[in-house]
């Protein structure tokens, strides 16, 4: 069970982050705690387990990305922790899952990749293939991108959505 400031402390990490020297302070002083108890709130949180991961989301098409690709890969259910390994180790997956298989869609492991255009995507694929002995895969290009946010645990009355 989380405090009320622990509840709040997530809800005001759970968008975007001030970008300022001193953001911790700016969401400090926006809380009406000190920037100390908030980095301790933050870190008991993380020890806790209760935040698992603390990081930037960056918008690929804004960074010099041209493309991306959800990869869609069949892989032999007693190999799926080596592979998901072997791929999620590589610079160009963000993301790497794996999900249930269906009679109608047999792909059991998925990655996003990014690269600079399609081509590249296909040519990442092809190599992360070829390191994994799967040869089972389809990629998936992204080619507008209709919603894409955080998700929102707790409200930000501070910040209305």
């Amino acid at each position: 069970m989380l405090t009320d400031l622990e509840k709040k402390v997530v809800a005001s990490i759970q968008s975007d982050i001030p970008v300022t020297q001193e953001p911790y302070g700016a969401i400090s002083k926006k809380l009406g705690i000190s920037q100390k108890e908030l980095l301790v709130t933050l870190e008991d949180l993380c020890a806790r387990g209760i935040i698992r991961r603390f990081g930037a989301t960056i918008r690929h098409q804004k960074s010099g990305f041209g493309a991306n690709a959800m990869t869609a890969w069949q892989v032999p259910e007693e190999r799926i922790e080596t592979v998901g390994n072997i791929m999620a180790s590589s610079s160009h997956i963000s993301h790497c899952y794996r999900r249930s298989p269906t009679d109608r869609w047999p792909y059991n492991l998925y990655t996003m990749i990014h690269a600079s255009d399609e081509g590249m995507c296909r040519k990442i694929a092809k190599e992360l293939s070829e390191k994994t002995a799967i040869d089972r895969y389809t990629l998936l290009f992204s080619h507008r991108e209709l919603k894409k946010t955080s998700m929102q645990y707790f409200p930000d009355d501070q910040n209305p959505q």
